[in-house]
């Protein structure tokens, strides 16, 4: 892709400046994706137009090693693959779950390049089905370039252990791509995040870059702890002394937003829990996942109004936050939320 098409990608609307460095992060969770299909140039660039500090991509390798931006390295939800390559159906086990369906480890880049993307949930807008290409890593480095305003990229290494074990590993293309875009520096603006242990620890010892610990649910493992018969729970990583382990390898913690403000069995909210006072304590930025507009994923108590959930959780005191809209989440917090006092 060349900047040339970046650039009238990024069109009007990129003057304005980024967020002060003392207000919460808006992190665009797989770009502009309550609005254009995840995890495409155009999602991301628009999420860029709307003002986020940050867009995610998640990282998946094709056969060639080429690291793609896809939330899941089986592609028959966010694209065409299915009716393109109907024989490349296969099953696999995935972080030990089986699937059934068509893998990115399996075909090379210029086979995804034929690809197009779709909408992923049936209740969201379907008009741009089959118009737009699966990315790069490279590309959406390059569009990060192109921005007339800082903006972060926070990716996610998906699978590690799996791609390992296909001699595909994610973390040396990943540091590579970062390079190659002069995004590896000390002032980058940039997070790696994962739901596992082993590669961030190893990651540690290869960057200065910020890394993010993200946590599932409490009763989940990490894979690759998982793998290696450990006992290890997202439940145990949450405790204080869960937390100062973290911070000997990451700067931040990315947890499900439940650890923060949890829900009831009438689905109403609960009061926040101590969880961002211990991060903070044990030395850790907190950004919780994922925060969407649509009613279905609102705690009754919110009243179907997304801005009450920000309004929530600024207030508890996170650092930043991942949302489908960004521009909800950044009205919530420029023009709506009083914050909560922040160093």
């Amino acid at each position: 892709m060349r900047v040339s098409r970046i650039g009238i990608l990024l069109a009007a609307g990129l003057m304005v400046s980024g967020a002060a460095s003392t207000k919460p992060l808006i992190i665009a969770h797989r770009g502009a994706s309550g609005y254009l299909p995840e995890h495409t140039l155009e999602g991301y660039a628009r999420a860029i137009e709307m003002g986020a500090d940050f867009i995610e991509p998640d990282l998946v390798s094709t056969k060639d090693g080429v690291l793609i931006a896809r939330h899941e390295n089986e592609m028959s939800e966010t694209t065409d693959v299915a009716a393109k390559f109907p024989d490349r159906k296969t099953k696999k086990v995935i972080d030990g779950r089986t699937v059934d369906g068509w893998f990115s480890e399996d075909f090379t880049l210029a086979e995804i390049k034929t690809l197009r993307a779709k909408e992923r949930l049936s209740f969201r807008d379907q008009a741009n089905n089959g118009k737009f290409q699966v990315p790069t890593f490279a590309e959406v480095l390059a569009l990060v370039n192109a921005a007339k305003r800082p903006v972060g990229v926070y990716p996610e290494t998906k699978h590690p252990t799996y791609f390992a074990g296909l001699g595909l590993a994610l973390e040396a293309p990943l540091l590579e791509d970062l390079r190659s875009a002069k995004l590896d520096g000390a002032t980058s603006r940039v997070f790696i995040q994962s739901f596992e242990v082993s590669n961030l620890k190893a990651l540690k010892t290869r960057t200065n870059l910020p890394l993010v610990q993200l946590l599932g649910e409490a009763t989940e493992r990490p894979f690759d702890q998982e793998a290696a018969g450990g006992p290890l729970t997202y439940g145990d990583m949450a405790t204080s002394k869960g937390m100062i382990e973290i911070a000997t390898y990451a700067a931040g913690i990315g947890p499900y937003k439940a650890y923060i403000i949890g829900v009831d069995r009438e689905g109403n909210a609960a009061a926040p829990t101590d969880f961002i006072a211990r991060a903070h304590a044990a030395g850790l930025k907190v950004h919780p996942y994922t925060f969407r507009s649509e009613e279905r994923y609102l705690a009754k108590a919110f009243k179907a109004d997304p801005i009450a959930e920000y309004c929530a959780f600024f207030a508890a005191g996170v650092d930043g936050l991942f949302s489908d809209f960004a521009d909800t989440a950044l009205k919530a917090r420029d023009k709506s939320c009083p914050m909560a006092p922040r160093k």
